[in-house]
């Protein structure tokens, strides 16, 4: 089980770096335009306070501090690690151009740092942003990591995406001109949506020049409304069966050179209210990995 039916992430570092590689989540100390009243003050529904960063570094600290910390966290684990530089909370491009290039530039300039990877939104990716972006990918290999969430519009605007699906391929299209690789960040088991709506997410994304795709479980964390309507009973988590079936079809309906960057994501002991099985994490992977490995032979057996 070893050779997985898909482009897995550990693989594709291998081959790109020349060994293991690990990303070290950093907090720039950047906010959103959901959040501070550009487009809304709340947030994505699901949002937390952390703004998706619950396991990156403080941002008190200084880009070099926040990655000493990380790397002395993670340098016992192989013999010759290689990082690269994510900035995981909020908006990562959400700022002046000045106080981006300062940022990135003090990451790369970090010892055993091999790439750089810029969670954000497609909606702040201005042309000035985009040219220190194309800059930054001359340097190091760089990734792009866009919210989709979905590509069902209606979803899209119950949970305050607060952009059209056209924006993100505008986005899409303006790096992949400027040979910047992108990652679509996806979730399954949002508010309302059925296997048929989530698996239309997976062809637009096939449509699209993106690099790779995170496939992310809906988790429901303290502080945030879906978290009420969690409460309410307006809201039912996927159980974890479903959540398997479902990120095996997802796998199945993308396309292959497509890289799965993530299968099922982290929720915060802290914070997470449901579902609990995901704390069980290696127990959930394991199980896709089975389930992946059990269709591949059942589709080699009719094809005999």
């Amino acid at each position: 089980m070893d050779q997985k039916p898909y482009r897995d992430l550990n693989t594709y570092y291998r081959a790109l770096f020349g060994g293991k590689t690990a990303k070290l989540s950093l907090n720039g100390g950047f906010t959103c335009p959901n959040r501070d009243g550009t487009l809304g003050t709340g947030g994505c529904l699901f949002c937390s306070v952390g703004g998706s960063g619950e396991f990156a570094q403080d941002a008190s600290l200084s880009i070099a501090e926040q990655i000493r910390q990380g790397k002395s966290k993670s340098s016992t684990k192989w013999k010759t690690p290689r990082y690269i530089a994510y900035f995981q909370a909020f908006t990562n491009t959400y700022a002046p151009v000045d106080v981006l290039r300062r940022i990135y530039t003090e990451a790369l300039a970090q010892p055993d740092i091999v790439g750089l990877s810029i969670a954000t939104r497609p909606d702040c990716l201005g042309d000035d942003v985009l040219d220190l972006l194309e800059e930054l990918q001359a340097r190091t290999k760089l990734w792009v990591e866009l919210g989709l969430q979905t590509a069902d519009e209606t979803t899209a605007r119950f949970i305050r995406r607060g952009y059209e699906n056209q924006v993100f391929t505008d986005a899409v299209t303006a790096l992949s001109r400027r040979n910047i690789s992108v990652v679509a960040h996806t979730i399954l088991g949002l508010p309302g949506e059925q296997k048929t709506t989530i698996l239309k997410t997976m062809q637009f994304l096939n449509a699209l020049p993106i690099e790779g795709v995170k496939l992310q479980l809906m988790h429901v964390l303290e502080h945030t409304d879906l978290a009420n309507l969690y409460r309410e009973g307006a809201y039912t988590p996927l159980t974890k069966s479903a959540y398997i079936d479902l990120v095996c079809d997802c796998i199945s309906h993308l396309r292959p050179d497509i890289v799965i960057h993530r299968l099922t994501g982290d929720g915060d002991p802290k914070l997470l209210l449901a579902p609990l099985w995901s704390l069980q994490k290696w127990d959930v992977l394991n199980s896709i990995h089975r389930e992946l490995h059990l269709r591949h032979i059942q589709q080699g057996d009719k094809l005999k």
